[in-house]
């Protein structure tokens, strides 16, 4: 395992006591579906902020109440059937502010982007296109919204120096992130393109927070519904978290919550977890 060095710059919340700030997303396939099982995850992890994608819920229809009871503020952009994505943010943390949804520049409908301060941690969360296919018209939308994702972060970054980028970004880095890289080779969620997309980022100064520490091999964060993907763990590692470079010197560890994957009606990711040092 490793941690950061004694002198790393920190996260600063005023009023709290020093401690890891526990940072995780999820991809829940349906919020109305799986508000349960988000609920039953939040009093066993107990996260400071937890951001999840696909929520597939209209504003209005929102569950904020049962959010709220259950300790969490929540801030979202949703449509129906598709997409959604909401920020969770235990109510004992100072308020989210300067909160941000979609991203400049880009004329998009789709529910992928929502972004807050909560002290000096900036967090973003992503919802990036699956894409469908390398020749389909998604694919292309994935390749702009990307670019358009790009330009963000880059301004994220100038302006809130202690940033994490969290979410479904529906790219596996490398072939270590598939559990059969020949049969993946070239194919949507792998392709170079969608790859180079993801070292982009890096190149921005954000680092894989997974890719920390050492890491069991085959350990992935989704798994297909069908054929028995999940049993058979042929999965891919496309859910991520990515952190600036003071937050990555405080990381004290990163791992994926593979039993939130199992039971009955699960959703077909599992939650990453990184743990920061305050």
């Amino acid at each position: 395992c490793r941690c950061g060095p004694v002198d790393a710059p920190v996260v600063v919340w005023p009023g709290r006591r020093p401690t890891n700030v526990k940072l995780a997303t999820w991809n829940v396939n349906s919020l109305k579906m799986r508000l349960p099982r988000v609920l039953d995850w939040l009093a066993q992890h107990g996260p400071d902020v937890l951001c999840l994608q696909e929520t597939k819920v209209e504003d209005p229809a929102f569950p904020a109440p049962a959010l709220e009871a259950a300790g969490y503020a929540a801030h979202f952009a949703g449509q129906k059937t598709y997409n959604g994505v909401a920020l969770l943010v235990r109510k004992a943390l100072p308020p989210a502010a300067d909160i941000a949804r979609g991203l400049p520049g880009l004329a998009d409908e789709q529910k992928r982007v929502v972004a807050a301060s909560i002290g000096d941690l900036r967090v973003v969360n992503f919802y990036v296109p699956n894409g469908q296919s390398i020749d389909s018209d998604k694919y292309r939308y994935k390749l702009d919204w990307c670019r358009a994702a790009t330009a963000f972060l880059r301004a994220e970054l100038a302006a809130h120096p202690r940033l994490a980028v969290v979410g479904d970004f529906n790219i596996a880095p490398d072939d270590r992130d598939v559990h059969d890289p020949a049969a993946w080779a070239g194919q949507v969620l792998c392709s170079a393109p969608e790859r180079q997309v993801f070292r982009d980022w890096s190149a921005l100064g954000l680092a894989d927070a997974f890719r920390l520490f050492d890491q069991p091999p085959g350990t992935f964060s989704w798994w297909d519904y069908r054929m028995l993907g999940f049993p058979k763990n042929r999965g891919l590692r496309i859910d991520h978290i990515l952190l600036s470079a003071p937050l990555a010197a405080a990381c004290t560890s990163c791992t994926i919550d593979r039993n939130a994957r199992k039971g009955e009606k699960p959703s077909d990711h599992a939650p990453v977890i990184a743990e920061i040092a305050v």
